[in-house]
This record gives structure tokens, C-alpha cells and sequence, in this order.
């Protein structure tokens, strides 16, 4: 039997994809969470094969969770299913650890077979996404900043946060407003969580 934990923050859909695998006769469900933190806590205790999991989620978010099962070395699997159809995401994903990416329009059966396929080793990332994401540069590489800034941190305290010069903070600054066309910090950082790349 496949072991697997699912993470869902909306009830309805937990529920459905919950029913979905409890069809499978060869995929146990061993939990469902609402939040992410709930999630992490169940799979230290649990320790399921795979964790499907959503990526936005309260607590932590998915991607979050996925580089704590990498960092802290557990052999559980996680497999994303979201609604972000964005190349950002899944590179993000990928970096995170996580072997398997699905979109919630695809074809209900995708799920027990991605949950096999990434139980045996494998992964598995929605075709249309992966060609895109290859296609797609992610122009970011001044991200912390900007995620700083965009939550309302003023220039000088990013600075202190991250041990950097103000005028480092300026520049990086500058460089996210440019690169993504925006008018000020806030639709940079308003267009880059669109994007996916914060």
C-alpha cells in the first residue's frame, strides 16, 4: 500500500481528493490537514510515502513544507496540486524537492497515477507547465528584497534584515521594478507574485 498524507486548506476540495484516492486499491490516506504546520506535524509522526499537498495554504505553504521533508532528509514524496498554472511555481517546486506537479483541471485518474509514479521514483510535472517554465526566464534574482519590500518593509530596515548596504537595497530595488516594467516597488512586487516568482 501507498501511504499518503493530503494537505488541502479548502474543505470541499480536501474531501473530494480524499475520496478520489480512497478508490484506489492500492493508495492508503492516512491524513488529511487544513494548514500547512498541521501538515508538517503529521508527517514527522506519520511519515507517509507521498504528500499531496497544495501550494497556497496557511502555516506553511506547500513549497515550504516540501524543502522541510528535503532538508530534514525524510523519505516521504511530495506532489504539488494547485491551481497556479505558472512557470515560476514550478520551477520554485522543483527546487524545493517536490517530484510531482499537477494542476486541479487535469483528468481526475492523474493524481493515482502521479502518486505511483513518484512512490516508484519517478516525476511528474503537467507537460504544457514543464515547456513553459524551460521557455520562461524568471528575471528575479533580487527575490528576497522584493518580497521584503512588498510586505512593507522600508528600504533601511531590508537593509539591516539582510545585512546589506541601503544602496545595495536601492539597487536591487531598481533592478525588479526594470526588469518587470512596473511603476514603483509594489506593482513589482504585485506583477512577480503573479508570475509566480515570489
Amino acid at each position: 500500500m501507498i501511504r499518503v498524507l493530503l494537505a488541502e486548506d479548502q474543505s470541499m476540495v480536501r474531501g473530494a481528493l480524499v475520496a478520489l484516492l480512497r478508490l484506489e486499491a492500492d493508495i492508503e490516506v492516512v491524513g488529511g490537514c487544513a494548514d500547512g504546520l498541521a501538515a508538517w506535524k503529521e508527517t514527522q509522526r506519520l511519515r507517509p510515502d507521498v504528500i499531496v499537498v497544495d501550494i497556497e495554504m496557511p502555516g506553511l505553504t506547500g513549497l515550504e513544507l516540501a524543502l522541510r521533508v528535503r532538508e530534514r532528509g525524510l523519505p516521504s514524496r511530495v506532489v504539488i496540486v494547485t491551481t497556479f498554472a505558472r512557470p515560476g511555481y514550478l520551477r520554485r517546486a522543483l527546487d524545493a524537492g517536490v517530484a510531482g506537479y499537477l494542476l486541479k483541471d487535469a483528468p481526475a485518474q492523474q493524481l493515482a497515477d502521479a502518486v505511483r509514479r513518484v512512490h516508484a521514483g519517478g516525476r511528474v510535472v503537467d507537460p504544457q507547465l514543464a515547456v513553459e517554465a524551460w521557455t520562461e526566464a524568471d528575471p528575479l534574482n533580487e527575490r528576497q528584497v522584493l518580497r521584503l519590500a512588498g510586505e512593507g518593509m522600508s528600504s533601511a530596515d531590508i537593509a539591516s534584515q539582510l545585512s546589506l548596504s541601503h544602496g545595495t537595497v536601492r539597487n536591487y530595488l531598481s533592478e525588479a521594478i526594470g526588469k518587470l516594467n512596473a511603476g514603483n516597488r509594489v506593482e513589482a512586487y504585485r506583477l512577480a507574485r503573479q508570475k509566480g516568482w515570489l
